[in-house]
């Protein structure tokens, strides 16, 4: 896999409200750009399939590591192209610093698109992280 991108940010927040909201995956959509509707078929846990949906399709990930309030790892294979985001949270003082990294696989016909793929899921997702801020920091005000 390669990186397609990583982003950090601080969430003036305790860790666990935002491994709350992080997790919250009905609630997703508030803060993940381009998700319709997100649900699990078993919470946080390593496995659970989390169904998604985007520009009018229905997609799938599962759950592939679980640290709870520390890390989360989900896994989304369609075709063939395999993305792998990863969070990380870290209590600091008050506030949570939060970390996202992005890899990317193709295979197939697909590796030859790989740069344009892992470009796409950067312009689309590197603003979660700064989305959640904005969604934990603007309910205190």
């Amino acid at each position: 896999m390669r990186r397609a991108f990583e982003t950090d940010t601080v969430i003036d927040r305790p860790v666990g409200e935002v491994w709350r909201e992080l997790t919250d995956w009905d609630n997703a959509p508030r803060w993940m750009a381009g998700i319709e509707q997100m649900s699990s078929d078993a919470g946080t846990t390593v496995g659970a399939t989390i169904t998604f949906r985007t520009r009018g399709r229905t997609r799938t990930g599962t759950i592939s590591a679980v640290d709870p309030e520390r890390a989360l790892t989900l896994d989304s294979v369609q075709g063939g192209v395999t993305a792998r985001y990863t969070y990380r949270l870290e209590q600091r003082g008050s506030a949570t610093a939060a970390r996202l990294t992005a890899d990317v696989a193709a295979k197939g016909a697909l590796a030859l698109l790989a740069p344009v793929i892992r470009a796409a899921i950067r312009r689309t997702d590197s603003g979660q992280l700064d989305a959640l801020r904005g969604l934990l920091e603007g309910e205190r005000r």
